[in-house]
């Protein structure tokens, strides 16, 4: 199923072509295609296509708990999200196919004085497959317009670890840059294999219309992190079990908790900081506890820098 984003209603007053390449020209518009297949005790990339903006070179076998696990990274050739870009990705996995999807950086939706950048994925996953998505963070520059449709296609048996961490923006670029974009509009859709529907989730924000920060939205939070795990009742309630109490803490500050989705989907967390480090430490405990319960393995620790 292909969806038109431009005609998406929120995307009505960016209408405009941008001075430079059309929007959807030669060189803006990037798709991936990427096909997953069990092989022995491993799974390998079996089917690559690619074209820029969007790149991919090859899986690699790093994480030390899950050995025959590849470990993919999405790259891009143009430094973001450029006005006029159309960016689509297909993900499929097969039977008893595990793979490791992130980004190369922060995802930067960069600053537009014309039109809007798009992003389409499609991701299918087969029976007893296993996906762990979870690029780096996004960060919407000033005045961008940014659309994403994701559509999630799986059995009970599949697992799909879907994360997204949205910054304010460059919060530190000169003055700061909180909440200075003009549309984040992200969706995401999950059904199963006959095309029954589980669920939608779809949040828009567009600061300048309607300010965020304020009570029953971001108020005080600058930083949203949001983690689907779809998967069968049992994983689902042994992850829920473990991370049901709710999170408050005043000093960070930090607030998060997690809820079932409809249909027996599975899990989604949610958690909000003024800062992207502890999100995405509270993230990252979120998926640890699910690959445990899901694969019985674990994350291999954090790298550090310092």
């Amino acid at each position: 199923m292909t969806v038109s984003l431009d005609l998406v209603r929120e995307l009505a007053p960016y209408q405009d072509q941008p001075a430079q390449l059309p929007a959807a020209a030669n060189g803006k518009v990037g798709m991936l295609r990427l096909g997953f297949e069990r092989r022995g005790d491993r799974t390998i990339l079996r089917d690559l296509y690619r074209q820029s903006p969007l790149l991919v070179q090859r899986a690699l076998y790093w994480d030390e708990e899950m050995p025959g696990l590849p470990c993919v990274m999405i790259l891009t050739t143009s430094g973001g999200v450029l006005q006029g870009d159309r960016l689509s990705m297909d993900v499929d996995l097969g039977p008893e196919a595990q793979a490791h999807l992130v980004t190369q950086s922060a995802t930067k939706i960069q600053e537009m004085d014309a039109n809007y950048g798009t992003q389409q994925q499609n991701i299918t996953l087969a029976d007893d497959a296993y996906l762990e998505f979870l690029p780096e963070p996004v960060i919407p520059f000033r005045r961008s317009r940014f659309v994403s449709h994701t559509r999630v296609r799986l059995p009970t048996s599949a697992t799909l670890l879907y994360a997204e961490v949205l910054q304010p923006g460059r919060k530190y670029y000169r003055d700061g840059e909180l909440f200075a974009y003009d549309l984040f509009s992200s969706q995401l859709r999950a059904e199963r294999p006959d095309g029954r529907g589980l669920f939608v989730e779809k949040f828009v924000i567009s600061p300048g219309q309607f300010p965020v920060d304020r009570i029953a939205m971001m108020d005080r939070f600058h930083v949203f992190g949001n983690v689907m795990l779809l998967t069968d009742t049992d994983r689902a309630a042994r992850v829920y079990e473990r991370t049901a109490t709710p999170v408050w803490d005043e000093q960070t500050p930090l607030a998060s908790a997690v809820s079932r989705l409809p249909n027996d989907a599975g899990l989604v967390f949610k958690v909000l900081g003024q800062e992207t480090e502890p999100v995405r430490a509270a993230v990252r405990a979120f998926c640890t506890a699910a690959r445990e319960e899901v694969v019985g393995c674990t994350f291999p620790p954090a790298f550090s820098w310092r």
